[in-house]
Order: structure tokens, then sequence, then C-alpha cells
């Protein structure tokens, strides 16, 4: 009977595991970010396509948008429960802020022993202009309808409102990642232990936090599951051929320093 089923278009032969990749920057937009838009059908192929027996995300991000954060990590919680297929989480460099927000979407977390994770925080950063302008004689003139229509112009002095107000709406966002690990991780969490104050961890440095479950790398974990035959199935974003040319390399080259500078604030 077993080795009938080569021969049985509907009959599996081994068990199957689709990987998705998710590495980069998670933004709206962007060369290689990861967005909600953007890995929609990426996503259910990963989820429907063979039947797969498990979903196992291999996650490299210092994170980024926490909308696009939250709405790729509710697509594959929502496709997760829809097909009743397992999801595994699996660190590379970084799974750090809206990255750990979508590892933490897998039922399991594993990580290499050199893997940062955490960085579970909400951070707004700027530059503020107005006295360099000011010496060259430049005048900024800003007309709006609505008082707060102008918050954080950085060619205008800091405002201590403005402040107030950006402080209010990282405090909201922050609570909102903190429910979501809390409710992915439940009583794995350490009792009593600050998880939620920016840190991170490394390797296994994070085990006795709750926000992982072990150091294991993708390919002997699902082995070690599913047996050795298990069949990995690959899914991936692929950059677009006419990116490669003409105007937009510049974008492309501006794109690339940026995702580097995210990244190497966790030293990666």
């Amino acid at each position: 009977m077993k080795d009938m089923r080569r021969f049985i278009p509907f009959m599996k032969s081994q068990p199957t595991v689709s990987v998705l990749r998710l590495h980069g920057v998670i933004a709206s937009r962007g060369r290689g970010a990861l967005s909600d838009a953007g890995l929609a059908g990426l996503i259910q192929k990963a989820f429907a396509k063979g039947k797969p027996d498990a979903v196992a995300l291999s996650v490299n991000s210092p994170g980024g948008s926490p909308s696009q954060s939250s709405l790729i990590s509710a697509r594959i919680r929502r496709l997760a429960d829809e097909k009743d297929v397992p999801v595994y989480a699996f660190v590379e460099d970084v799974a750090a802020s809206g990255g750990y927000y979508i590892a933490s979407a897998a039922d399991q977390i594993w990580v290499d022993r050199h893997s940062i994770v955490g960085s579970i925080g909400v951070i707004s950063a700027g530059f503020g202009l107005n006295e360099l302008i000011a010496k060259y004689g430049i005048e900024r003139r800003v007309y709006t309808a609505g008082k707060s229509k102008s918050m954080l112009d950085p060619f205008r002095p800091e405002n201590p409102e403005d402040v107030k107000r950006v402080k209010a709406l990282q405090e909201h966002i922050h609570g909102e990642f903190i429910d979501h690990v809390k409710t992915r991780r439940g009583d794995r969490l350490q009792n009593g232990a600050d998880l939620f104050n920016g840190d991170v961890w490394v390797g296994s440095e994070a085990m006795p936090t709750g926000l992982i479950d072990g150091v294991g790398h993708l390919v002997p974990k699902m082995k070690e599951i599913f047996g050795d035959k298990v069949n990995l199935r690959a899914y991936a974003q692929r950059r677009p051929f006419i990116g490669r040319f003409g105007a937009s390399i510049v974008g492309d080259a501006l794109s690339e320093i940026e995702d580097r500078a995210a990244f190497q604030r966790f030293g990666v």
C-alpha cells in the first residue's frame, strides 16, 4: 500500500511542511519590505497548496510598521485556525519588535543560539531642525485647519503637547503589542518578569522568559517532528526583474540603507 501512494494523486506519500520565508523590514511599501498585501497570496499558498501538515516561518526581521505586523500575524493565525495547521517559527538573526510580533503568531518559537528576540516596545524618532534653518535665515510657514495637523513638525520648536500626544499613541500601541504576546504565549511567559520594556535576549537566554520554546533549527526540528522524509516546500517573495534597472536603482539603494540601519540597531 505504501509503495502504491506515488501512483495515486490524492494520496500523500510523505508529510509536507510549507516553509514561509519572512525576511526584511516590515512596512507597507518598499523593495523587499514585508507587508500584508505583498504576502497575502504567499501565505494563502503556504497554508492551502498540497494540504501541508504544518507551516514553518523562517523569520529574520528587526521590525517596522505595527499595523503591518498585526495584519500579517492575524492572517497567519486566521489561516492556521481555518485549516487546522500547526505553525512553527524559526528565528535566524533577529525577530525583534514587529519581527517578534509575527513570530509569536506561531504555536512554537525556535531560535539559533545567536538569535536576538524581544524588543517588545514602540519607538518614534526624528530630528529637530528649527535652529538649523533659523541659522540660515529660513522661515518656516505652516497653515493648518486643526491644531494637531502639524504635530511634530521637525522645522518648528518641539511642543510639549505634541510629545504628550505621541506618548499616548505609543502607549496604546504598546498595550496592544503586550496583549498579543500574552495571548499567544500564555502560561509560558515568566511570571513577574519585565518582558515588555523593549529589552532583547540572545539565544537560550530567552528560554526562562517564555518568549521562545527552545534552541533549534528548521530542518532538523521538522525532521524530528515529522520524520526524515518530510517534504519542505519553500515560499518567498520574489524581487521583480524590472526592479533591477532604471530609476529604481536609486530607490533600491536608499531602501537597502534603511534596511541595514534597522538591522544594525541589534548588531546584525
